[in-house]
């Protein structure tokens, strides 16, 4: 039988990042956490946490977490079809089930909040840890299990994952009309992108460099300002800081008012994205899927279908 005070402990310490914030979570004493999981490490033949700051899973102890997570979830659709079994074994922390999915930037910042808010609403047990990463890595943390569920834009499933179409962000590559003047006046091409500074959201982001080479044919280097935040991202472009590529839902009103302009007409870059999730999916995970549905076709930033 497997201990389920220790597993919690051993989640509490990843999902918190160290012993002293997990013991707070649990209403424990940071050595009752330590003597728990080192009880565990005895029991499973191996070390489950790298100590640090913050503390990570090794292999085996994420496999171990994503059985804590999916055991939540199945006891609080029991709790939810059998009230009578109440809250769970009493130990502070065990009412509510926290689950774990990466997302990008840009969907957090448009659509997505809508989903988690939905989702909440419909779920008060359920807690949402939200990872944020680009569209293009968010499969990864999908396919290592630090996550159950992720919005990619990877088509494929990742291995024992189900994935499914939720519809087309398209960016626009933009700048503010005094930026545009200053080093776009002879037009946009290799020469004039490879001097004018472009807005870049951090290491792994793609867009401009995937933009640049279908406007040119061929990779351009470009100067870059890195500004990871979406809000901040537009404020840069309007302010003449720089052009990047902008979902065009977040740069609409910016475009009708004249403050920014898009540097080649109808340029647009799709980027596709799924929903992928565990296909051994409890029922709680396909309501969020649900909600995540409904998020992405309705309102001001519906993605496009």
């Amino acid at each position: 039988m497997l201990d389920y005070a220790a597993l919690n402990a051993l989640a509490a310490v990843v999902r918190e990042g160290s012993f002293e914030r997990a013991a707070r979570a649990l209403h424990v004493t940071p050595s009752a956490v330590s003597q728990r999981i080192r009880q565990l490490e005895e029991k499973t033949g191996g070390a489950l946490l790298v100590r640090g700051q913050p503390c990570v899973a090794t292999e085996a102890g994420q496999q171990l977490c994503r059985h804590v997570e999916r055991v939540g979830m199945l006891e609080h659709e029991l709790r939810d079809a059998l009230p009578a079994l109440g809250m769970g074994s009493g130990e502070a922390g065990d009412e509510r089930v926290t689950i774990r999915v990466a997302v990008n930037a840009d969907t957090l910042a448009t659509w997505f909040i809508a989903a988690a808010s939905a989702f909440a609403a419909q779920e008060p047990g359920a807690l949402l840890d939200l990872t944020v990463d680009d569209q293009d890595h968010t499969a990864e943390r999908l396919r290592s299990g630090a996550v159950l569920a992720a919005v990619t834009a990877l088509a494929q499933p990742v291995a024992g994952c189900n994935s499914e179409a939720l519809g087309t962000t398209h960016y626009v590559a933009a700048a503010s009309p005094g930026f545009v003047r200053e080093h776009f006046a002879k037009g946009v091409g290799a020469r004039t992108l490879a001097s004018a500074p472009s807005l870049v959201f951090d290491r792994k982001d793609r867009l401009q460099a995937r933009w640049v080479r279908r406007i040119c044919h061929r990779n351009v280097e470009t100067p870059r300002h890195w500004i990871p935040s979406p809000s901040a991202f537009v404020e840069a472009a309007c302010s003449g800081m720089g052009w990047g590529m902008h979902p065009v839902s977040m740069v609409a009103g910016a475009l009708k008012e004249g403050r920014l302009v898009e540097l080649v007409p109808d340029s647009m870059l799709p980027v596709p994205l799924y929903w992928q999730h565990a296909r051994a999916a409890p029922k709680l995970l396909e309501r969020l899927g649900a909600a995540v549905r409904a998020a992405a076709t309705s309102g001001p930033h519906a993605l496009a279908q």
